[in-house]
């Protein structure tokens, strides 16, 4: 594994152990700078959205044809995702994908909120 590689992984892992959201998406002792978490939070809190946990990296909105969002370390990798080709039809907001899928207007307007607060 190369080093950088290896380096961000272990970043991940170290911020991964601090987080802490509950299975219905509430906050526990949440770090600030999970912004996975803090999106979770938004959608079903203050957006009513329904949405949960999706895999290591992302949120899964409205059922499984929703918006699905991934989030990455940075917007820079967030942006070469697309540029290799990961990210087709998805739109970049900060440090995530959007990838809007059947979502309605009001649902990806309520989405692209909450990740612009980010």
């Amino acid at each position: 594994m190369r080093a950088p590689a290896a380096a961000a992984l272990c970043l991940a892992a170290v911020c991964a152990g601090g987080c802490s959201v509950t299975s219905n998406g509430v906050e526990g002792n949440t770090d600030p700078n999970d912004k996975r978490a803090a999106a979770l939070t938004c959608l079903k809190e203050e957006k009513s959205v329904n949405a949960h946990l999706f895999g290591r990296d992302s949120i899964q909105v409205d059922g499984s044809s929703g918006p699905l969002i991934r989030f990455f370390l940075t917007p820079g990798e967030a942006e070469a995702q697309q540029f290799l080709g990961h990210g087709e039809g998805a739109e970049q907001i900060k440090s995530a994908l959007l990838f809007t899928r059947k979502g309605s207007e009001d649902m990806l307007q309520s989405t692209e909120e909450c990740l612009n607060d980010l």
